[in-house]
């Protein structure tokens, strides 16, 4: 097997997949409902380790369907605590399914024969396994949900830019949150499969922060967003595979390349706010 063929398909997955996970980060920062991509991640996880407790395979479609299922419960839960309660914010019952979803898969895990290293793959993962009917398939699948967004954005911006106009107007805001929530959902069950929890993460938010950082406007931010992704995929790719004798892991190594870009923008940004004084 060539250099180019071993690469190739960890490459397309970083240069064709993090787009819509940027998309959804720009919602999710403006939403200020942070962790909630963490949490549906980890609910996500929590479907496939009862998937591998009932004997199935990371890989084979049975836990990707369960993930799925326990993703669009995560989802619903979501959509029908916004708003509920003056005094609790969604914040902390998104940080609440989070730490329960994290505490049952490790109880599911502890039950298997190799649960902690199903734990350790569904946290990090490992991008450089990735194959070509996995990328192709998330390739079509976010191809659907990124067309079912541009069709209806007029919505989904107002419900996470202008919620109260949302209100006002009459729009049944728990019913888009849900579809909102349910097609971010089938994006993070798939890529948890690829790339892991940790990674999908940063993904979301990393360069949706970078582009509030470096600008105001919704487009622009989207164009920052993707470009820190594909840098910093691909430059944490390319360390990972030049330093192999260190043995880094590629997931980690793109997470702390994130975080250098994220302290990056932030001196970009500081810098100009000076210069603009």
């Amino acid at each position: 097997m060539s250099l180019f063929t071993l690469w190739l398909w960890p490459l397309l997955a970083l240069i064709l997949l993090p787009g819509i996970l940027v998309y959804f980060g720009l919602h999710v920062v403006e939403r200020g409902i942070i962790f909630v991509d963490l949490a549906l991640a980890q609910v996500a996880a929590l479907g496939v380790c009862v998937a591998i407790l009932m004997g199935a395979h990371p890989g084979e479609p049975f836990p990707y369907f369960l993930s799925l299922l326990f993703t669009l419960f995560g989802a619903a839960l979501f959509s029908l605590t916004r708003f509920r309660h003056p005094r609790v914010p969604h914040e902390a019952i998104i940080g609440i399914i989070y730490i329960v979803a994290a505490a049952a898969a490790t109880l599911v895990l502890s039950h298997t024969a190799e649960g902690d290293e199903a734990l350790k793959n569904l946290l990090v993962g490992n991008i450089l396994l990735v194959t070509r009917a996995e990328v192709l398939r998330t390739a079509a699948l976010y191809a659907v949900i990124g067309a079912i967004h541009y069709v209806l954005r007029a919505r989904f911006l107002r419900i996470t830019f202008e919620p109260a106009v949302a209100s006002r107007e009459g729009m049944r805001v728990r019913l888009w949150d849900f579809l909102f929530y349910g097609t971010f959902g089938f994006v993070v069950t798939s890529f948890v499969q690829i790339a892991g929890v940790y990674l999908v993460f940063s993904y979301l938010i990393v360069p949706a922060v970078c582009g509030a950082l470096l600008s105001e406007g919704i487009r622009s931010r989207l164009v920052i967003g993707c470009a820190v992704a594909l840098v910093g995929g691909l430059a944490g790719l390319g360390i990972s595979v030049q330093f192999a004798t260190l043995d880094l892991p590629t997931g980690p190594t793109i997470v702390c390349v994130f975080g250098a870009l994220l302290v990056a923008s932030a001196v970009v940004a500081r810098l100009r706010r000076a210069g603009q004084g």
